[in-house]
This record gives C-alpha cells, structure tokens and sequence, in this order.
C-alpha cells in the first residue's frame, strides 16, 4: 500500500519557506492544483447527451439517490484535503474527468465540504459515447478566467477510417491566478479498451493534439505558465507522452518551451494512482512548462507534485486491498471513492 508523507511534506516545506525567508526577509504562500479521476460521476436523470447507458452506474437500480449523495460527499471530501496538510485550505484548481453534465460538478461544489470555498465551474460537452467529460473547477477568489476552449479531438477506426471514433475533448483554461496568467489544459485520453497495443494511436492522436495546443501556447510566450493535467491511460514512459510530448523528468534537463514530468519518477519507484492485475498504472499526472521552472518567486513557481493517497482512500480488505477503494464494484456501491488516486502539485510565489 501506497502514503503519501504527508508530514515530510509539510515539514519541508516548512524549511524551505525559512530558509529563503532568512535569506531574503520575504514570507511566502503557497497554493495546490489537483486533478481528479472522480470515477462515473453520473445524474440521476438522462442526459441528452449520453448516447452510451451500459457501463454506466444508472443502468442498474442500485443508483439511488442515496448512493449519488453518498458519492458526492465522499468525493468532497476528498478534494477538500488535497494538499491542505501544507496549504491550509482546499486546492485553487482541480481538474475533474468522468463527469457527465454540469449539475453533477455543481452537486459536488456545493457540498458542506467544499461550499465555503465557491468554486466556479467551467465545463463543456465532449461527444464521448458514455458522455463522461472533463471540467475544471476553481476558487473564484484566487483564480480569474480570461479564455476558456474545448478542443476537439478527431480520432477515426484504424479498420475504418470513415468512422469516428468519439472520446473527450480537451479542455483549455486561461487565466489569473491570483495575478499570475496561468494556462490550465485538462485531459482524459482514449482508453486501453481492445488492449494497450491497439488503442495506442488513438492515444497518440490525443497526444498530438496535446503538443499543438502547447505549441500554440509557446509561440505567443516562450515562458508561458502551462499546467497539463488529465487521466492520459498511459504512464509516463510510454510513447504518446515521452516520445510525443517530449517531457523531461529531470527539471535540470528542462529548457525554454519543455514539460517537465514530475511523475515520471514517481512511476520508476513503483508508484501509481490506479491498480490492475496486480500491477500499478501512472495514468493520472500533472506536468508543467520550463515557466513555471525559472526560480523567480515574484510569480508562481512549481514546488512539488505528490499523488494523494491517505488509508482511508485504499480498499480496507479482500482481493483488491490495497488497491484505491473505487465507488461501484460487484453490482452494487462499496461506499467507496474513486477507482483513481488524485494527483496535486504545489505552487509557492512570494507573499506581498
């Protein structure tokens, strides 16, 4: 079973904060962007665009209203404490995939754990076939929209290539946070359905796609502040991230218009956010441009990532202990999470 050290994280933070405080006589804060895999956030109701029921948690007659209440609570709460053992508060931002509409994400801000911190929601309709989307939330007094875009993804059958195959667009977020512009795209890339090797250029479409939009981003500013966050269905070694992408997962390797992964090293020591066959996935990771690299703490400057994973969000017994406690397994609701760990990063910038 995985932790997360969660007092080492704090403590060293704590260090790092007195240290450059001592040298420079400058206080400093610090704020937590999450993304989150919230496993088949569904309504209770049809929605017109889910064209796809089976797999789906409203198929069966288990999906209750107390089961979708139960879900909702269980998801906030965990939201609210990624990285609040270091910020005090709940995360500015969380990217959120396997959402189906507008008024589940609403739903789930407006639960007591997370409804003090009002949240914004920005969401659009992918024309996925389960018609599960990705969304961005975020803390309305800190964070400041100035352009946001769904970018759509074309993918087509590799045995029919006049058939389309329909997956989730990706979501392009611009904006201040909290005075720094800050460019936020939330992913969830086409699965392994049909197995790794053949659904493998569908994920390196996604991946394509990907390098253009921050390509597009580094051609108006070489140090644009980018934070690239999703469920990609492929860890940070295969090819649609290392090879396409070209992500660095050393920041010293890292120059102007590079991704640096910070969980490309956490995938080489084991670690994972969803479990398989006894064997653990990376799929859920956060990168983030050379920007966000420079050292100058005048403006938002990355500190660490961490995958956040207390006890309570591992399966307690059985076949799967250990394995994230997922929320719908065996026909029925376990009184679970998500069948994904969250992933953060830390920002620290200069307090004024």
């Amino acid at each position: 079973m995985m932790y997360t050290s969660r007092f080492f994280l704090s403590f060293a933070l704590l260090i790092l904060t007195y240290t450059l405080s001592a040298q420079d006589k400058k206080s400093y804060k610090v704020n937590a962007v999450a993304f989150y895999n919230v496993e088949n956030l569904f309504s209770l109701e049809d929605d017109e665009f889910t064209v796809y029921h089976d797999r789906t948690p409203r198929a069966d007659a288990y999906y209750t209203k107390p089961v979708y209440n139960a879900k909702l609570k269980n998801l906030a709460k965990v939201i609210s404490e990624i990285g609040s053992d270091v910020t005090g508060t709940t995360p500015a931002l969380v990217g959120l995939c396997e959402v189906e509409n507008r008024d589940v994400i609403q739903d789930l801000i407006n639960q007591e754990a997370l409804r003090s911190s009002n949240y914004g929601i920005i969401h659009y309709h992918s024309p996925d076939r389960r018609g599960i989307d990705v969304a961005l939330i975020y803390k309305r007094d800190i964070f400041v929209p100035t352009n946001t875009e769904s970018v759509e993804l074309l993918i087509y059958n590799n045995n029919n290539p006049s058939q389309r195959v329909y997956s989730r667009d990706q979501l392009v977020v611009s904006g201040l946070l909290d005075g720094d512009m800050v460019h936020i795209i939330v992913h969830h890339w086409p699965s392994r359905s049909g197995g790794e090797a053949r659904s493998r250029p569908n994920r390196i479409k996604a991946a394509e796609l990907n390098k253009r939009i921050i390509d597009s981003l580094h051609s108006i500013d070489p140090y644009a502040k980018i934070i690239n966050m999703g469920d990609f269905n492929d860890d940070p070694t295969n090819q649609s991230i290392r090879n396409v992408l070209a992500t660095k997962s050393k920041r010293e390797d890292v120059v102007i218009k590079d991704l640096f992964n910070p969980f490309e090293d956490m995938h080489r020591r084991g670690l994972g956010t969803l479990a398989w066959r006894d064997g653990w996935n990376l799929f859920d990771q956060i990168m983030v441009s050379a920007g966000l690299l420079s050292g100058d703490f005048s403006t938002y400057q990355f500190y660490r990532a961490g995958i956040y994973n207390p006890p309570y969000l591992a399966n307690p017994r059985g076949r799967y202990k250990g394995y994230p406690y997922r929320a719908f397994a065996d026909g029925g609701f376990t009184g679970g999470y998500s069948d994904h760990f969250p992933v953060y990063v830390l920002l620290i910038k200069e307090a004024n």
